[in-house]
């Protein structure tokens, strides 16, 4: 993608726009001669132009190592010296060398990733033979959107509209999008495209569904916060072009970083990340914000900016810079401009253009007079006030009357002081890499120009006729031009009439380039699905939509204010780092409450431990003692009433105790925060997150992960998309699902307004409390109205439009490996088209019992089909099912899967207005008699095919990629007897082991008892009175 590493030297000036070169450049002789070397050394250039040229550096070497940023004045004596040395030799490789000569040849930039990352998908396209390639059937046309933070007129909507009026030409259907409304509604409305106000919610989220769209054109910085939307799944992969026009965020940034808020910059760069693409209309922008370059910048030049600012000044400011400037109405002005990039050879570009000028001061008498009526002002970004005695000092050096040539820093207001002056003059030998924004303006205020014959220059400048050229090579041309634009102290007749022609080319300049360029970018940028027809070739654009930008649409709107575009991001930005500040204040407070809560939280569970031990040691005493333990039929009562204790531990909410008296629950599958705005929030409805990440905080949602370990493959999420759902939900369903019926509903049907109303909803639970259609398959979206499908086609040829054409294929197949068909299977399950429609977009209604039978009858098909293309397209990342590289490979097939099991399996297919919820049967089970497969789809053969799965899949570990095991139970009858005997196994173990050691303790040797106590008998005592003596002693 885009880079500036290849073209940006390392060191840089301190200044904003100065890239001056770099200090430790490698010697002249290594390193390849810059254009302007070349010439000045090689071509046969005018010998008192030289000598004059000469007497400059001469003079100024030392003044310029003083007075320019970044000098090094301890060394001026040595360089004194040695430039005398360049004088003698005529050689200009040391002052080259020492970046005096710097003429910013090494500042450019190439969009080099971008262009590499466009070949490589090309090649990879081209060489993607492994996958048979699938066919287009166009029969939509490519869906843009175009977004805006508002619908104020600037020359963001001009170009848009351009832009729209001929993209629409070759094909493509775009929408705009907008924030804040605005005066342009109408301009668009009249265009033809419609126009959508984005809803906010409460939370200031966006709703919309980016899905719909083939890319996304977003424009201004101020619409950061589309971006943001686009930063969440499911939105992540949606092409997103970013068009920047203006440098006031690139400001921001380099203050962001001189003051340490890298922070700031980080956020920054994760936005500009997030766009496939982002535009700039010169290539100085992508310069200015390489701060954020992630490898995705690339420019397309072109922009109706300038001459609208200049039409808006004209009208605005009626007083000149002449008088401040002390300027008299007698004198002729004459500014000379450049690059907007500043480089250290930008001295001697000047020197030699005011040395071309010399001769024209003596056609202006008195020439020696400080009161000459011609003025010379030297424009540039250099504010440095070292930069405006430099000039002062090469003008008096050259001999100019005093106060003749002055040095204006610019800037902002550029159109004010191009205004005063009567000519200008393009005095940078840089090779511009696109045309000069000052001199657009210079051209739109009807001044005539005079510039060097650079080819890019030279592609819009015609000589003589809407500008002047000169060579570059051969200053004396300027001199000979300057001499018959100039007579009399006035502009000659031709001269206006050049600058009348001029206007009229810079307010249209470029816009061919402008539109051919993003219609290559679109075109390269792009991925189409198969149904989506491809957009006509850049010829095809009417050659009358390509002259000038639409200014006329915009006549008609009376009132135009103007809105500063500076002022405006500026208070965007300001609001956006007060927000930021904020933000991070709270994350302190947050932070530091939490650390609170903490230390008390663990004070309490302390005292409860200390509690605990307490308890324990009471009820050890208490079983020392004797208690009655009451009959057996007591003790059978607690033991069950603390298991249903057990049971009850977790709270319940008011959602779940809703949703266990109601006959249907409907599950809502969702990946990511982006969809959060279209869930539901009743309890009819519940989300199942289908990753871990992005789930709705506080909200009763199902964690598809937890329940179905395959949807932590990511791989496998975005292969099955919202089929995972379904087996998360059937895998073990009496733990999670409790109710008779069971649906679901795509979060895209609400986006698009297709979702249950109320009417709806108590019309659907009424007809399956009554059972008025038995076991039946209720659906709310229909296929003929699908956007998909806006030519109404049958089943399978909607199919293999939205399949790459490979849907009956792949069907054919996988029907036969699921069935263990030897032979090929030549015809398909019927789907006739008999004045019914189908489902799509996964929204419906089964009873569970139905339900599961389903998802056992799809575990199996799409173990199948998996079998067939996960090698290819994990690999490659290239589907089968699609013309391009695509990770929800067998998502649009399995959309359209439960139809086919639903027909053939003899379930009737009611159809629910979600307006009104009246109720229509489709496909009749009169008229499938003798179209029904119902052998293939009953539930005994499935069920055996199954019990076979889980036998092999329990008898041994695969060792080859299996798909099945992964998406839910893996049970058989066997598995019965196989507990059991495992459980006997486990029971004769537990009485042999019993026996062997009782057997251990019998044959234990006792020691035989040594003697034996006898306790003796009381002595006999007849007077307790008398005293016995013990005479021995």
């Amino acid at each position: 993608m885009g880079s500036l590493e290849n073209g940006l030297p390392v060191k840089r000036d301190s200044s904003f726009n100065r890239l001056s070169s770099r200090s430790d450049r490698n010697s002249f002789s290594q390193r390849p001669r810059s254009r302007f070397a070349r010439f000045v050394l090689f071509k046969k250039i005018d010998y008192l132009q030289w000598l004059g040229a000469v007497a400059v550096f001469f003079f100024f070497v030392v003044l310029f190592q003083m007075l320019l940023p970044g000098s090094i004045t301890e060394k001026s004596g040595d360089l004194l010296i040695q430039s005398r040395q360049v004088v003698v030799d005529g050689d200009l490789a040391f002052l080259k060398e020492m970046g005096v000569l710097d003429f910013g040849e090494d500042i450019k930039f190439e969009p080099s990733r971008v262009l590499a990352k466009f070949q490589k998908e090309l090649r990879e396209g081209n060489g993607s033979s492994g996958v048979q390639k699938g066919l287009r059937f166009g029969l939509r046309k490519p869906q843009l959107a175009v977004v805006f933070t508002d619908l104020l007129v600037d020359p963001q909507q001009i170009m848009m509209v351009t832009m729209v009026a001929a993209l629409r030409e070759i094909g493509y259907e775009i929408e705009v999008h907008s924030i804040e409304d605005g005066p342009a509604n109408s301009v668009w409305r009249n265009l033809g495209v419609p126009v959508n106000i984005i809803q906010l919610t409460e939370k200031r989220e966006i709703v919309l569904d980016w899905l719909n769209y083939d890319g996304v054109l977003v424009n201004g910085l101020e619409a950061r916060r589309v971006i943001s939307s686009l930063l969440q799944e499911p939105f992540r992969s949606v092409p997103l072009i970013w068009t920047i026009q203006d440098s006031i965020l690139a400001t921001r940034l380099r203050q962001y970083l001189s003051n340490g808020q890298v922070e700031f910059v980080d956020n920054w760069k994760r936005i500009f990340a997030r766009a496939t693409v982002v535009v700039y209309p010169n290539h100085v922008l992508p310069i200015l914000y390489s701060s954020c370059d992630t490898g995705n910048y690339f420019v397309i030049p072109g922009s109706p900016a300038e001459a609208w600012e200049v039409d808006h000044f004209m009208g605005s400011h009626q007083d000149s810079l002449r008088d401040k400037m002390k300027f008299g109405s007698d004198d002729f002005v004459i500014a000379i401009v450049g690059s907007q990039l500043l480089y250290g050879g930008m001295w001697l570009e000047h020197a030699l253009v005011l040395q071309a000028m010399l001769p024209l001061f003596r056609g202006f008498p008195p020439y020696n007079d400080s009161t000459s009526n011609v003025k010379v002002v030297v424009l540039s970004g250099d504010s440095t006030h070292n930069y405006s005695v430099a000039v002062e000092m090469i003008a008096t050096k050259l001999r100019y009357p005093t106060g003749t040539v002055k040095h204006i820093a610019v800037d902002e207001d550029v159109d004010g002081y191009l205004s005063m002056v009567d000519l200008v003059i393009y005095g940078s030998f840089y090779e511009e890499q696109s045309f000069p924004e000052i001199l657009k303006r210079a051209m739109c205020l009807e001044k005539p120009i005079i510039a060097p014959d650079h080819a890019l220059i030279k592609k819009y400048v015609d000589d003589r006729v809407n500008g002047y050229l000169y060579p570059k090579e051969n200053t004396r041309g300027l001199t000979q031009i300057l001499l018959q634009v100039i007579g009399n102290g006035k502009l000659s007749p031709l001269a206006r009439n050049v600058a009348s022609i001029g206007k009229h080319t810079a307010k249209n300049i470029m816009v061919s380039d402008s539109i051919e360029g993003y219609s290559s970018l679109l075109e390269n940028v792009l991925q189409f699905p198969s149904e989506v027809a491809l957009p006509q070739a850049i010829s095809a654009i009417p050659q009358h939509l390509k002259e000038e930008w639409q200014w006329h649409r915009f006549q008609s709107i009376a009132n135009i204010t103007y809105e500063d575009k500076i002022r405006k991001g500026s208070a965007f930005l300001d609001e956006l780092e007060k927000q930021w500040n904020n933000s991070q204040g709270e994350g302190y407070s947050t932070v530091t409450t939490e650390t609170f809560v903490y230390k008390i939280w663990e004070e309490e569970k302390s005292i409860q431990i200390l509690n605990i031990r307490k308890r324990r040691e009471e009820e050890e005493l208490k079983d020392r003692t004797d208690q009655s333990r009451g009959t057996w039929d007591d003790v059978y009562r607690n033991a069950k009433k603390a298991d249903r204790l057990k049971n009850d531990l977790h709270e319940r909410d008011d959602g779940e105790l809703e949703r266990t008296g109601q006959p249907l629950t409907i599950y809502e599958p969702y990946l990511g925060e982006g969809a959060w705005p279209f869930l539901h929030h009743k309890s009819l409805y519940r989300g199942l997150g289908l990753s871990s990440k992005g789930r709705r905080s506080g909200a009763d949602d199902v964690d598809g992960p937890s329940r179905l370990s395959l949807l932590n493959n990511p791989y496998y999420r975005d292969v099955l998309s919202e089929y995972g759902a379904f087996f998360a939900i059937a895998n073990r369903v009496d733990r999670i699902h409790k109710n008779a019926w069971i649906g679901f509903q795509s979060w895209r049907a609400s986006a698009r307004k297709g979702s249950l109303s109320k009417d709806a909803e108590s019309a659907l639970l009424n007809d399956i409390e009554t059972k008025r259609h038995g076991d039946a398959l209720y659906f709310w979206v229909r296929m003929d109205k699908d956007p998909r499908n806006p030519l109404q086609q049958d089943f399978w040829s909607f199919c293999d439009a939205i399949n790459a054409g490979n849907c009956r294929h792949a069907f054919s197949k996988t029907l036969e490996k699921m069935y263990g068909i030897k032979h090929n299977l030549t015809s398909l399950p019927p789907m006739p088209k008999d004045g019914g429609t189908w489902s799509v977009m996964h929204s419906w209604a089964l009873p569970t019992r139905s339900f599961l039978e389903f998802v056992m009858f799809s575990r199996i098909f799409v173990d199948s089909l998996d079998s067939q293309y996960y090698e290819a397209h994990h690999q490659s990342g290239y589907c089968y099912l699609s013309l391009s590289k695509d990770k929800h490979c067998y998502s649009r097939v399995l959309e359209l899967l439960v139809n086919v099991w639903v027909y053939h399996s003899g379930r009737r297919m009611i159809y629910v207005s979600p307006d009104t919820g009246l109720m229509q049967e489709h496909h009749m089970l009169k008229s499938r008699r003798g179209q029904m497969w119902v052998k293939w789809f009953q539930n005994s053969m499935l069920k055996s095919m199954d019990e076979d799965l889980a036998e092999e899949a329990d008898s041994d570990s695969p060792k080859k990629h299996w798909l099945w095991p992964s998406t839910g139970e893996v049970f058989w009858k066997g598995m019965y007897e196989k507990e059991r005997s495992q459980r006997s196994r486990d029971k004769e173990k537990r009485k042999q082991q019993s026996k062997d050691k009782i057997d251990r303790i019998r044959r234990r040797t006792h020691q035989k008892t040594i003697g034996k106590y006898v306790k003796p008998p009381p002595l006999k005592v007849d007077n307790p009175n008398t005293t016995v003596v013990d005479v021995s002693r």
